[in-house]
């Protein structure tokens, strides 16, 4: 059973998905929030496996929630689910460290499946919002270009990649591999430099695209 904190304004909205998941008999909805402002305790009192969050909420929204997240140094995995899928809203949140992005109208097997992918450590797009983001990208809205050809990433460097998808920050990244942190931010200009992008987020996307990382 992979263990959830919800967090949704909407409290119906919050039953329904409590409801649902409960009987996938994979999932168990362990605590709520009904804005951001209750995350950071409800984390230290659930110790959930998945966050499954809201992004337009009263008092601290999910962007929001998802810095203070940063802030404090957790590093549980954050779902998104939401009615929206501004490309915008998607690049920052996973600037912030989000892992997935679903929209609300998704199938109970596909969330489900989802959260378990998070849960052990991998990442969820929902197709259409990929494909949107991919569309930005090739029109350039998103400030790059799709390169014509990627010079190979070593192992280290998608090792780093996978990190920095996670939301690691260079010093939380030279924690975790022994490194210096000067190395790692080395390390990371050399990604972004083959990946022919200017940040990480932009890294981030482009390589969940590509398949690079999962």
């Amino acid at each position: 059973m992979h263990k959830v904190l919800l967090v949704d304004d909407q409290k119906l909205i919050r039953d329904g998905i409590k409801s649902l998941l409960g009987l996938s008999g994979k999932v168990d909805v362990v605590g709520e929030c009904a804005d951001g402002t209750g995350v950071i305790a409800a984390c230290s009192e659930f110790v959930p496996d998945v966050i499954l969050l809201d992004l337009s909420m009263p008092l601290m929204n999910g962007v929001q929630t998802l810095a203070a997240l940063k802030q404090a140094g957790i590093n549980i995995p954050v779902l998104i689910l939401t009615t929206f899928d501004e490309h915008e809203l998607v690049l920052k949140s996973i600037s912030l460290g989000a892992r997935g992005f679903l929209l609300k109208d998704v199938s109970l097997d596909t969330l489900v499946e989802a959260i378990g992918t998070l849960a052990g450590g991998g990442s969820w797009f929902a197709p259409n919002i990929t494909e949107r983001l991919l569309g930005s990208v090739r029109t350039g809205s998103t400030g790059f270009t799709m390169p014509a050809q990627l010079e190979p990433l070593s192992d280290k460097e998608l090792e780093i990649l996978q990190l920095m998808a996670a939301g690691y920050s260079n010093k939380e990244i030279a924690a975790a591999l022994y490194k210096s942190e000067g190395t790692v931010k080395n390390q990371c200009s050399a990604i972004l430099s083959k990946l022919g992008v200017r940040d990480r987020t932009r890294a981030v996307l482009l390589a969940l695209e590509l398949g690079l990382i999962s």
